[in-house]
């Protein structure tokens, strides 16, 4: 009597479950589908986000989203599951546009005022999302079993190379929402390791000497100026890319709400209470879309080379671009600070100070790099606009 009981507890059990999903198999291409190798991975990146601190805002929600969603017969994701509920902001792309409300209510658009030409280092950066769509398309014609990829699909991968979690989120919520999962782990993965998969391709491009490179101050921007930047932008961009308004138009909000100098409650409630909010809600939703049975597939693991290739492309663009901006200016321009342009802020803005002095120890290189990094959240969500514009 006591066995049966005990017999009927651990049945009852996720470990059992857990054990069958691994041992318990006919087909052992199965076992890479079994929930423990996504329990894995979400202790991976656990270690990445708290031991070495890789973006861990964005990292340990997404990480412990992985892990409950994978736990057998939690059913956090079902229909009725509290994760499944919390998840239609992000299926329905809420959350995504008040993030940039947030971002745009922490971000100081001077740099970028004060040096316009580095809105065009922000916009080369973009061209790995359109080089990494064209693969995707290629990718398909190919006929690989298990891998192919609409135009919708192809849209939505590539934007991962604009290294702006967000607006990847955005843009698959509205054109391949089944996506969500791979892209939004591949997309805040690639930003997490930015500073990791950047430098080398940074050294790769640039020589010892343009490294060193010191640039001039910055001219001082006025108050004034700070106030029409996102109204002229806002007003601008929408009226010329009408899908590109709930990204561009919350990220313009957010900056006015920032710099009007009127509403510094409001200002202080977006950057602090409701940004960290709607980032858990994100992160632990985002991860509870990548179960191991929709995960681990051929399909995926081509979004994740995908993902990579456009954000290492964008990242090159950018300091290629950087260089043609060197010669043009007669040395004045250190490229590095291209490699900002893919828009992942503050953190490639770090990177390329880190780089800068690192081949020239009074080096500093962080402002004038924001001014590419922020052009490049713009540009990234004008590139969504567009790519929404043609296949929405």
């Amino acid at each position: 009597m006591l066995f049966d009981i005990l017999h009927k507890f651990w049945d009852s059990t996720g470990f059992k479950a857990l054990l069958d999903s691994f041992f318990k198999v006919d087909n052992p291409i199965e076992i890479l589908q079994s929930p423990l190798i996504m329990i894995l991975v979400s202790f991976i990146l656990l270690y990445l986000a708290i031991k070495k601190q890789f973006e861990p805002l964005l990292l340990v929600p997404i990480a412990f989203g992985m892990l409950l969603t994978n736990l057998p017969m939690a059913g956090l994701m079902d229909n009725d599951g509290l994760l499944h509920y919390l998840y239609m902001g992000t299926k329905l792309g809420i959350y995504p546009p008040i993030i940039f409300l947030g971002v745009g209510a922490m971000t100081d658009f001077g740099p970028l005022i004060a040096n316009p030409k580095s809105v065009l280092l922000g916009a080369a950066a973009q061209f790995g999302i359109f080089f990494t769509f064209i693969g995707a398309v290629l990718i398909s014609k190919m006929g690989i079993p298990g891998i192919g990829f609409t135009g919708q699909e192809a849209a939505s991968i590539a934007i991962i190379g604009g290294a702006d979690g967000p607006t990847a989120l955005y843009l698959t919520s509205q054109l391949a929402d089944h996506l969500l999962g791979p892209i939004a782990v591949a997309a805040y993965s690639y930003m997490a390791l930015v500073p990791i998969i950047q430098p080398p391709i940074m050294r790769f491009f640039t020589t010892e000497e343009e490294r060193k490179v010191k640039m001039e101050q910055l001219r001082p921007v006025s108050k004034t100026e700070k106030i029409i930047f996102p109204i002229v932008v806002a007003t601008f961009c929408i009226l010329l890319l009408p899908s590109a308004a709930p990204l561009v138009g919350m990220l313009m909000f957010g900056n006015l709400v920032r710099e009007c100098g009127v509403v510094e409650r409001l200002s202080n409630t977006i950057q602090n209470e409701l940004t960290n909010i709607v980032t858990i809600f994100l992160g632990i939703t985002v991860g509870a879309t990548a179960k191991a049975e929709v995960f681990l597939q051929g399909q995926t693991i081509a979004i994740i080379v995908l993902g990579l290739l456009a954000f290492s492309v964008g990242t090159a663009t950018g300091v290629l671009f950087g260089k043609i901006m060197h010669k043009a200016t007669g040395g004045k321009v250190n490229p590095l600070i291209g490699a900002a342009g893919v828009s992942a802020v503050p953190m490639a803005a770090r990177v390329v100070q880190k780089e800068g002095q690192k081949a020239n120890p009074s080096n500093f290189l962080l402002m004038h790099a924001m001014g590419p990094n922020v052009a490049g959240v713009i540009g990234s969500a004008v590139a969504a606009g567009i790519l929404l514009l043609f296949f929405s």
